[in-house]
């Protein structure tokens, strides 16, 4: 019996001694947990990267209150949107392999969309940088059709199916269906599914373990619960799972399919603030470094923060590659990030900010439903400005 409690011990110090070792930023955890407090979220993981090492991790709250699960740095999240920047990548890899030029018109690889019309009555001629910084006009999916089908070619034949919305590059219109082409054509020039060709090119190579389409039942006891705010009682309340992802019975959607971890997603982060090689591996071309993250929409106006209730910021913002790029720093969520900055975010709140400025990468990862707006969210800014303050420091 002295053997079992001595042995219990050693095990609870030396948890007490790794947990001491995880680097962690001075005032993040406070933040994280005064959100907790105000049920704002039921927990978080947050970390901030630097191009060779990890400057802070950090796991708060619960990611199930029910079951009372601990938040814990490999907590898995569905991270929606934050999916958008590995189909760019995966595109500028095949740019780079010399079997496409993102000035290509899509329909060089996808032939159905050579009949596809403009409102006006015009050949559409989308290209797949258009496709990729929602200035393509290509309607969406409609709904209950969409979630009948099972591959990316189901998906297909339902966007060229939908009227188009505008005629190309005429405006900036956040478009689900652009990206998923953009996977489709990733599919098609491989000859692999798009889950397999990230798993094999991106995945694997960087260590991302536990990023995935298709969660296993393992990794699933890891799966944070999302929750709303009941507008009665403010309390949390559980929201069920998103119908159209996670399932191996539906596409590997490249617009907001995969699940991650802030440690895996992090790697990720790491590989572009080293201008595409991490630990000796070159994954994108500099390049393509520069095609992902040089504006390429223009004067248009972009991005989530475009109305007056979030400050009329389109002309802050401009459009890489499957990623928003910061042009203008502004109050808020964007007062500590340099010009340049690029990122996404997802609908449940993940978001992932990369500062090659400053040689640093946010990563927040929270499932928060009902948000006004996920790239303004509190929890994002209470994240964020703790970090760049025990940065400046």
């Amino acid at each position: 019996m002295p053997h079992i409690r001595l042995t219990a011990l050693l095990v609870v110090a030396a948890t007490l001694t790794a947990a001491a070792l995880e680097p962690a930023l001075p005032g993040v955890a406070v933040a994280m947990r005064e959100l907790v407090a105000r049920q704002e979220v039921a927990g978080a993981v947050t970390m901030v990267v630097a191009r060779d090492r990890v400057l802070h991790v950090d796991a708060t709250g619960a990611a199930d209150l029910a079951s009372k699960r601990a938040m814990t740095p490999d907590t898995l999240f569905w991270i929606a949107s934050m999916t958008k920047p590995v189909t760019g990548v995966a595109i500028l890899m095949l740019q780079d392999e010399g079997k496409l030029t993102i000035s290509d018109p899509v329909a060089k690889h996808l032939p159905g969309f050579a009949g596809l019309k403009t409102p006006s009555g015009k050949p559409a001629n989308v290209t797949i940088a258009q496709i990729l910084t929602h200035t393509s006009g290509l309607g969406e999916a409609p709904g209950p059709a969409a979630l009948q089908a099972r591959t990316l070619a189901d998906l297909e034949a339902l966007w060229l199916a939908a009227p188009m919305q505008y005629e190309p590059g005429e405006r900036w219109q956040y478009t689900q269906s652009g990206i998923n082409a953009a996977s489709r054509i990733v599919e098609v020039i491989s000859g692999m599914t798009f889950d397999a060709f990230v798993q094999q090119r991106i995945f694997d190579p960087l260590g991302m373990k536990d990023t995935t389409f298709y969660p296993t039942e393992a990794q699933r006891t890891r799966l944070a619960t999302a929750y709303a705010t009941n507008t009665a009682t403010g309390a949390l309340e559980a929201v069920p799972p998103r119908p159209e992802y996670g399932s191996r019975t539906r596409p590997p959607q490249g617009n907001g399919g995969l699940y991650s971890t802030a440690p895996d997603y992090a790697r990720f982060c790491q590989m572009l603030l080293n201008g595409g090689t991490l630990d000796g591996r070159r994954y994108l071309s500099a390049a393509a470094m520069a095609a992902l993250t040089t504006p390429l929409t223009g004067d248009l106006p972009t991005g989530f923060f475009q109305t007056a209730e979030w400050g009329n910021r389109g002309a802050h913002y401009s459009w890489g590659l499957g990623t928003s790029i910061l042009r203008t720093p502004h109050d808020g969520v964007a007062s500590m990030l340099s010009p340049g900055t690029y990122g996404h975010g997802g609908a449940w709140g993940t978001q992932a900010w990369i500062d090659p400025d400053k040689g640093v990468a946010y990563i927040l990862m929270i499932q928060r439903a009902g948000l006004p707006n996920s790239d303004g969210s509190p929890a994002r800014l209470a994240f964020q400005q703790a970090a760049a303050a025990a940065l400046a420091k």
